[in-house]
């Protein structure tokens, strides 16, 4: 019943297969139909499909797997492969350990693919059949029962063979096929592979490419679905991040010279300095003899694992060519006892005897003669080996253990299939049983039995890493990056200069020890624009070939290839490079400017004249002119112009919001008393000339309190629009952008209003005292103090006047400087105009100061 039930499961298995296999190559449907044959097994020769058989090894077991391996390469390139050893070595290592399979023989039946797709076909259906039949769908020796498969290398060979053994649910495992085609879990149901997919390797050619900021590259891959599937999507990775591919051209594996001679010259023409060259070290081959031949220099390669770590161009015809090469290839693994294992490999062995003598004759330049077999003469002259020869003393790509990749491959598929044989036979999964809950019997299982086994398979391997396969198929992806290194002999070695692992944390996935590599060139279609420049893009050429264009003023680019200016933030100024932004030089009058200093000085020593000139009055106090110029106005307005000459001196200096608060109101209410003693002083002029007429009654307003009244009154006003200033709208300090290269540190005035009210009352004091001056210019010389003030206020206001102009044309401390001119000038003018003629005749005409000569003078004022 139970034989009766896994038949049932199995014929219901492949019913679903055949509905999901929709698109197969044309033999495979020639098998399918093969199989609907009423064929039986029998002595009858018409029974038996015509195959020529295949040249193989084999080691029976309970259990058997098969296995297509490419030991040879093809007539022009006769490099052998010795992985047959791995597996070998593999085989005896789980027969030999009583923890997996105990009681189990695990045996092998290996062919030799030669790398040609009817080779890997003709050998896996001897395989599925039994050794020398060939049968479709019929397994003709019923004493070994096969697990699975492993191999064929190559991709496209793998999609092949796919179709067949999924068919029947026999586990195929490849340990090189990376096509990103063989994840499509619905086509290749039974499929794993101990490689990872290329979508992984693509994804890490493209960040490879990045990471050197190569932004122009050619693109070489094999027409096949290796190299077809895997440059698409390197060629997405790099486009999307911003990069450009300057040709993409294809070894075409139908012809013979693999259209070397016009890859070769795309790449030599072409400005891009890095090629990807997505292929296999065989379809390679014929391009770089072909640039060899060419001379190309000055290039450098990115390989796939197909050939990043070949040795087929160890001959140093390639060292000129190939150094600075760099590419992924499979982690490199160590293999315990394996090296003790080849020393043991001898041509008189039984197991794999004529390849043992292949690589005998290859070691030691000898001929193995098989007094069996007939020789031709050529072979009869060569040294013939002793059969004493030890491989120990062989140093070359055989004996070398150091750096396993593709072998590790083929070692790990060895123990991946042992793994789920091993789970099968101890039932570690007890949720799939057969009926009544028995477990399966390794000695019948069914190949979609162990099918289950293979997708839950878990193997820790040599270097601590786990194995698995996730839904598709595919194992972890981890890369090794080489570069391709002269040795100290000449020749090429490629050295482990970092990794690309997609289970490693973020940031650690992708690293590069860049001082272990040799001369990485750059790549870009134009070069690159240096900061304070941006990237225009050229009308009909990719977004890498660019122009580099100067910011404009005012705007700045602080990285390399920047593909936009952008301003400075308002406190800061581009540098003479439009580089970076520097902090805006603060503008105001300092005292340590030159021009601050000057007026600082000037106002100070300004301040002292009007001193001088009052100690000059008080020490003539008795004197006739200083009595007929009212000494107590004189005295007030002299004390008054000092303050003007030192009011200035609020205005130097960092513009703090105490100064910004009182300056302006200072410089208005000390010019107001200045200019309420002049008018003062004019007002009394006239009187004192009206009340000396007969019959008036103003001789009473002559009285020097009534001009005190009026100095006062005219001061209260002023003070009153101040105080109304600084409570509704006071001045501030302030920061301005107004000029692009400086920041402005100024005092905002509050209420433009209020400010000119203030300076406009300023101005029809001095208006009303120029006025009244004007008027009584013509009075009788003893009066004539009139023509002085009308000086001094036409002076005064044609300072003023001249101010508002400049001031409205001047920036920053240049219109500070032209208010504290415009004090210092008026107050000058007050000084020079009033008190220089008087001062004249106190110093150097003593003798024009009597009461007989200002009698007749023109600077008289009578006073009561």
């Amino acid at each position: 019943m139970a034989a009766l039930g896994s038949q049932k499961v199995n014929e219901k298995e492949s019913k679903r297969v055949v509905r999901m296999t929709i698109t197969v190559p044309k033999v495979i449907w020639t098998l399918v139909l093969c199989q609907l044959m009423p064929v039986f097994h029998s002595d009858d020769p018409r029974c038996w499909l015509e195959v020529e058989q295949m040249e193989g090894i084999s080691q029976s077991g309970d259990i058997i797997f098969g296995a297509m391996l490419p030991l040879h390469l093809d007539k022009v390139y006769q490099q052998i492969s010795f992985r047959i050893q791995v597996l070998a070595f593999a085989v005896q290592e789980i027969n030999s350990n009583i923890d997996i399979l105990p009681n189990i023989t695990l045996g092998f039946q290996v062919y030799d693919s030669c790398n040609v797709p009817h080779y890997d076909l003709k050998g896996i259906l001897q395989v599925l059949s039994g050794a020398g039949t060939v049968i479709p769908n019929y397994r003709c020796v019923h004493d070994n029962l096969l697990s699975g498969i492993i191999g064929p290398a190559v991709s496209t060979h793998s999609i092949l063979l796919a179709h067949i053994l999924g068919y029947n649910r026999y586990p195929q495992v490849s340990h090189f096929s990376t096509s990103r085609l063989l994840s499509d879990r619905t086509k290749f149901p039974s499929f794993f592979r101990t490689v990872p997919s290329d979508v992984f390797q693509s994804q890490g050619l493209a960040k490879l490419v990045l990471y050197f900021g190569w932004t122009w590259v050619g693109l070489v891959s094999v027409d096949n679905d290796y190299g077809q599937q895997g440059i698409q999507l390197v060629k997405q990775e790099i486009t999307k991040a911003g990069a450009c591919v300057a040709f993409s051209e294809n070894i075409l594996i139908s012809q013979a010279d693999r259209n070397a001679p016009h890859v070769v010259k795309t790449i030599k023409e072409s400005t891009a300095k890095v090629v990807i060259l997505f292929s296999t070290d065989l379809d390679l081959a014929p391009v770089l003899e072909e640039m060899i031949k060419q001379n190309i220099t000055g290039k450098t390669f990115v390989a796939s694992e197909g050939w990043s770590t070949s040795t087929l161009y160890s001959d140093k015809k390639f060292s000129q060519l190939l150094p600075g090469t760099i590419g992924l290839t499979f982690f490199s693994g160590i293999i315990p006892g394996f090296q003790e294992f080849l020393y043991k490999v001898h041509p008189l062995m039984s197991l794999g005897q004529s390849w043992a003598r292949l690589l005998w004759e290859d070691a030691f330049g000898c001929s193995v003669i098989d007094n069996r077999l007939n020789i031709s003469s050529s072979e009869a002259l060569k040294k013939q080996c002793n059969g004493n020869e030890s491989l120990r003393s062989v140093q070359n790509s055989y004996t070398d253990v150091s750096n396993l990749k593709t072998t590790n491959k083929v070692y790990i598929a060895v123990h991946v299939l042992a793994k789920a044989l091993e789970d099968l036979r101890s039932c570690r999964d007890s949720t799939y049983l057969m009926n009544r809950g028995i477990c399966m019997d390794i000695r019948s299982f069914k190949p979609w039995q162990l099918l289950h086994y293979m997708k839950k398979v878990r193997l820790l391997l040599n270097n601590g890493r786990e194995l698995y396969f996730d839904e598709n198929g595919d194992p972890p992806a981890v890369y090794d990056i080489v570069n391709w290194q002269l040795s100290h002999e000449g020749t090429l070695q490629q050295l482990r200069v970092g990794s690309y692992d997609m289970t490693a944390p973020d940031g650690l996935m992708f690293t590069i020890n860049s001082s272990a590599l040799v001369w990485i060139p750059r790549s870009a279609c134009s070069e690159r624009c240096p900061p304070g420049f941006r990237k225009a893009p050229m009308t009909g050429q990719p977004v890498c070939c660019f122009e580099c264009v100067d910011c404009p003023q005012g705007e700045i680019s602080n990285h390399t290839d920047a593909f936009d200016c952008f301003k400075c933030p308002t406190d800061k100024w581009p540098n003479p490079q439009k580089s970076q932004c520097l902090s805006k030089p603060i503008d105001y009058l300092s005292y340590e400017d030159p021009l601050g200093t000057t007026l600082m000085v000037t106002s100070i020593g300004s301040s002292v004249i009007p001193s001088l000139v009052l100690r000059l009055f008080i020490k003539h106090k008795n004197s006739p002119i200083v009595k007929a110029n009212n000494l107590s106005l004189s005295c007030l307005l002299l004390f008054s112009l000092s303050l003007c000459f030192l009011c200035s001196l609020v205005f130097i200096g960092y513009p703090l919001p105490i100064k910004c608060l009182l300056r302006q109101v200072a410089f208005g209410l000390v010019f107001t008393l200045c200019i309420s003693c002049v008018l003062s002083k004019t007002i009394l002029v006239v009187l004192v000339f009206m009340a000396t007429r007969p019959g008036t009654s103003l001789k009473k307003w002559t009285n020097p309190q009534r001009s005190y009244f009026i100095i006062v009154l005219c001061f209260l006003i002023q003070l009153i629009f101040c105080v109304s200033w600084l409570s509704i709208a006071p001045p501030f300090q302030q920061c301005s952008f107004q000029v692009q290269s400086i920041i402005i540190v100024e005092c905002n005035e509050g209420s433009p209003i209020t400010f000119w009210i203030m300076l406009g009352y300023l101005f029809l004091l001095a208006t009303i005292s120029f006025i009244v001056a004007f008027l009584a210019r013509r009075l009788p010389d003893s009066f004539n103090e009139a023509q002085l003030i009308t000086f001094s206020m036409m002076a005064f206001l044609s300072v003023w006047i001249s101010y508002i102009p400049a001031t409205l044309s001047a920036q920053g401390k240049y219109t500070v400087a032209m208010e504290i001119f415009a004090i210092l000038a008026s107050s000058w003018a007050l000084v020079i105009c009033m008190f220089f003629p008087k001062c004249f005749i106190l110093l150097f005409r003593p003798e024009k100061n009597t009461r007989e000569h200002l009698m007749k003078s023109k600077f008289v004022l009578r006073t009561a």
